[in-house]
């Protein structure tokens, strides 16, 4: 039987990562595309889409092109390091991120786009910075879209797969995560090991999505 807990813990830790990085990212995004000039960033917001629509393994392709060493990316790594992130647990942070950054985005644009305008007029009216209005009004009042956002981004980091066998590897200990290792164990008969992954990514998804249908129907 596999190592169950050493593979979720993995698969918590990328997961939790990739979190981290997407909402970080995806709240500045949603900022701009909602507050900023749309026709401006229309370039950016389809770019970041995209994961959406394309297979897992396209998106893995490109990154493994990106992040090779004779990618854009992955060749200013290596001459500085000499080191390349593909087939780490950090090159499946970088998958699990781009597969959710998209999730993240929406809801919490959703969310911005639900502030009362009034509310935001009313600080800029009192000389407030664009800053000060964000941390103290439209982050408040979008804080269950974000919360929401963050959720799903976690559990949708949580169960990729196409992207992250194709930059990361089915590594063993390293980045092996349950999805892959739901795979690996299915293709060696170890069934008993993959029911038991597959039904914790089942419950940890059901439950997210509870919790995503609450925070964006209520208001705290």
């Amino acid at each position: 039987m596999m190592e169950i807990g050493q593979i979720l813990l993995l698969s918590l830790w990328i997961a939790s990562w990739s979190t981290l990085c997407v909402v970080i990212l995806g709240i500045a995004l949603a900022y701009l595309f909602v507050f900023g000039q749309t026709k401006k960033w229309l370039w950016l917001d389809t770019m970041v889409a995209i994961p959406l629509v394309l297979p897992p393994t396209v998106v893995g392709f490109l990154l493994v092109y990106l992040l090779g060493h004779t990618g854009p990316i992955g060749a200013l790594m290596y001459r500085f390091n000499g080191m390349s992130i593909l087939f780490t647990w950090q090159s499946a942070v970088v998958a699990a991120s781009v597969v959710s950054l998209p999730l993240m985005v929406r809801v919490t644009r959703s969310g911005f786009l639900g502030v009362n305008q009034e509310f935001i007029l009313a600080s800029q009216s009192l000389g407030k910075s664009g800053w000060v209005t964000f941390t103290r009004v439209i982050a408040p009042l979008s804080r269950n879209s974000i919360v929401a956002g963050a959720i799903l981004s976690f559990t949708r980091a949580l169960g990729e797969f196409g992207a992250t066998l194709m930059v990361a590897g089915n590594i063993p200990g390293k980045t092996a995560t349950l999805s892959l290792s739901i795979y690996t164990a299915f293709e060696s008969g170890d069934n008993r090991s993959a029911w038991i992954m597959a039904l914790l990514l089942t419950l940890i998804a059901v439950l997210s999505m509870v919790i995503t249908y609450l925070l964006t129907r209520s208001r705290w």
